[in-house]
């Protein structure tokens, strides 16, 4: 009996996810110049044509993972509370997404530093300008709300910030002292100090080294 339209798409989009899913496993273990086609194709267990079927290069991989990056960013916009509120969930949401998806934070870090694949990171960025556009303002209209004097130079050096702890915990994961990170930054934003931890390792360290 011939398959249904709508199953015949919901096996189309299990076999694309599992590509994504292999590619992201691939690139975060061998690093994205390292990584091949081959190899993407034997992780995810499906025929070399079928990857080329959903995505012709590579680049086109690197390129669907970043932007569905960029998209969990974008959750921010569906916060909602006080201005303090609101700073104090993008802090945890971000810490939450660097500890509990670090395979790829660290892709789309490697992606963004890398030359050969900047260009590869810029174009979907570019893409999702205005999506992304929307997330600067949302993050400087928290802190217009709360007296800054400069909206937009906080929104960078939170987003900096972030993204720069995303990176030492990428470095230092088994050492990272990720609650005790946390709470200094809500000390630092003058927000209540949280009543639970994250719910992941945060050692007691006073210099980080890698294991």
């Amino acid at each position: 009996m011939p398959r249904s339209a709508s199953v015949n798409q919901e096996l189309r989009e299990r076999s694309r996810e599992r590509i994504l899913t292999a590619a992201l496993e691939v690139f975060a273990a061998k690093g994205y110049e390292a990584a091949s086609i081959s190899d993407i194709t034997t992780a995810a267990g499906v025929s070399r044509g079928l990857v080329s079927y959903y995505f012709a290069t590579k680049e086109e991989l690197a390129a669907e993972l970043l932007d569905r990056w960029l998209d969990g960013i974008a959750a921010i916009l569906t916060i909602d509370g006080t201005p303090d509120e609101r700073l104090a969930a993008i802090i945890d949401g971000a810490l939450m997404a660097a500890a509990g998806s670090l395979p790829i934070q660290r892709l789309a870090i490697t992606l963004m530093m890398q030359p050969s694949t900047h260009d590869v990171f810029a174009r979907v960025e570019t893409a999702k300008s205005d999506r992304l556009s929307q997330v600067e303002d949302a993050i400087r209209d928290i802190f217009t709300a709360r007296g800054a004097p400069d909206p937009a130079l906080e929104e960078m050096l939170l987003r900096a910030t972030l993204e720069g702890i995303t990176v030492k915990l990428a470095i230092y994961q088994q050492t990272f002292p990720l609650e005790a990170i946390r709470r200094r930054l809500y000390a630092g934003y003058a927000l209540p100090t949280p009543t639970t931890p994250l719910p992941f390792p945060s050692p007691v360290v006073d210099r980080l080294r890698a294991k």
